[in-house]
């Protein structure tokens, strides 16, 4: 059964669970942190209820790897042991330390890291807020709604951390895997090199994730709003999570390189730097991460990796909780203090719909 809430955790952020941040209450309400502030917040109130998010992961079916929506604990995802909220430390737009021993450049900081009060390093996560539908998939059966997705080159690189992370004893079965197809390229910045030897890296990727599978963890938490279709209406059924391991969120842009051709798309560009990451990693143990970012740019801008849309979502996505989310409209004022309604901003559609969700 769930636990009731505690009415305690609504603190001075407004926000539930979050008493502990880098952000000052007022910074957690403005352009562009709300957005991450937020979700974290329902991910806390997740935790607290004890129920589980949705987790898209990697399975291994019929020797082809595929991503499969099962549910995992929040506690697993922050990392965070036993640990209460309330000695949890919220740090947004932060660097996750303990993967610098992997780069000789600093690394990038990523959207949330959770760390004890104490300052040991749990987990780094990604967030993303994301309305369900789409535009473009509003017009559709809601059973095939979905939401987009755009990924920075910075959840793609620690995408690649976090992989050799988990299987850094094995760095030598590693190189085995992308030896043969690595050290046969000339030039990692040559386009046409690389788009003919995208196949090959396909290749050695699988064989790496399917020997690996076990060691795949947490990356990309998305937070979920439902509305009444196009419309600023909130569902009842209104929030959700999905948490995206760093193995399946790999497949949005592995699945989509193995092509033949002669101009390195998106999909492509991504999985040839997972690829270098990985081997160059499972060499010497440290890389200079910030350098193969931008040799390997083939004339596309470097801080967008690729983008998803909502059809190709909805087909990594098979949880019956995206008809359904968990979260029901009328818990919203247990995620945010209603005291502070007004720091929202109504320009914005998410904080416009909240606002008159809460007014009402």
């Amino acid at each position: 059964m769930p636990t009731l809430i505690d009415d305690s955790q609504h603190n001075s952020s407004g926000l539930f669970g979050i008493t502990n941040s880098n952000r000052t209450p007022e910074r957690h309400w403005s352009k562009n942190c709300f957005n991450s502030s937020f979700p974290a917040a329902v991910a806390c109130y997740l935790l607290e209820k004890n129920i589980p998010s949705v987790y898209n992961k990697l399975e291994i079916i019929n020797g082809e790897p595929k991503v499969v929506s099962s549910e995992i604990s929040l506690r697993e995802v922050f990392n965070c042991h036993t640990f209460a909220l309330k000695e949890l430390d919220f740090c947004f737009e932060s660097k996750f330390n303990p993967y610098q021993q992997y780069s000789f450049s600093p690394i990038d900081s990523i959207d949330l890291v959770i760390k004890s009060i104490s300052g040991k390093y749990l987990s780094p996560l990604e967030i993303k807020l994301t309305v369900l539908p789409t535009s473009n998939t509003s017009s559709r059966p809601e059973a095939e709604w979905g939401c987009e997705l755009v990924v920075r080159s910075a959840t793609t690189s620690y995408c690649a951390l976090g992989m050799f992370d988990s299987a850094k004893n094995e760095a030598k079965k590693i190189r085995e895997i992308f030896e043969s197809t690595c050290s046969g390229i000339g030039s990692w910045e040559n386009e046409f090199e690389m788009a003919h030897k995208t196949k090959s890296l396909y290749q050695c990727l699988n064989a790496f994730q399917q020997t690996y599978l076990d060691r795949q963890k947490p990356l990309l938490m998305q937070t979920i709003w439902k509305t009444k279709g196009q419309s600023p209406i909130l569902a009842d059924n209104a929030f959700d999570i999905i948490v995206w391991s760093d193995y399946a969120f790999s497949r949005l842009f592995i699945d989509g390189a193995n092509l033949s051709q002669s101009v390195m798309s998106r999909p492509m560009r991504a999985t040839a730097r997972l690829s270098r990451c990985l081997w160059e990693l499972s060499k010497s143990g440290k890389i200079q991460l910030s350098e193969i970012y931008r040799q390997m740019a083939f004339g596309t801008q470097t801080d967008k990796e690729f983008a998803i849309q909502g059809t190709k979502w909805r087909e990594y996505t098979t949880s019956e909780r995206i008809l359904k989310p968990i979260i029901l409209k009328s818990e919203l004022g247990q995620i945010i203090d209603t005291a502070y309604i007004e720091r929202l901003n109504p320009e914005r559609r998410f904080d416009q719909t909240l606002y008159f969700t809460l007014r009402n």
